[in-house]
């Protein structure tokens, strides 16, 4: 039995839309538009609890800009910038 994230892309979470599920591969700041330097936001994303096979969410998105992005990270919803949304990278 294969599992479906063998045969999906990854993508950033940013990219990602309403209603989309998936597994949390890796983080890469260094492919956000974020502000922080690249080690402070990938440590506040793992803070936040976004690590490596997480399951996630995208169950809401804001009305100007679809920014911010609310997020259930297996049991916890955050709602994070898409920009630095960017660095979760999912599949």
């Amino acid at each position: 039995m294969t599992d479906d994230n063998d045969t999906r892309s990854q993508i950033p979470l940013g990219l990602a839309q309403r209603g989309y599920t998936g597994v949390i591969q890796h983080l890469s700041a260094r492919d956000a538009a974020s502000a922080l330097p690249d080690i402070e936001l990938e440590s506040r994303l793992i803070e936040l609890g976004f690590v490596e096979g997480a399951r996630v969410e995208i169950l809401h998105e804001g009305i100007v800009g679809r920014d911010p992005i609310a997020v259930r990270v297996d049991n916890i919803t955050i709602a994070v910038r898409r920009r630095e949304a960017m660095a979760i990278i999912v599949a």
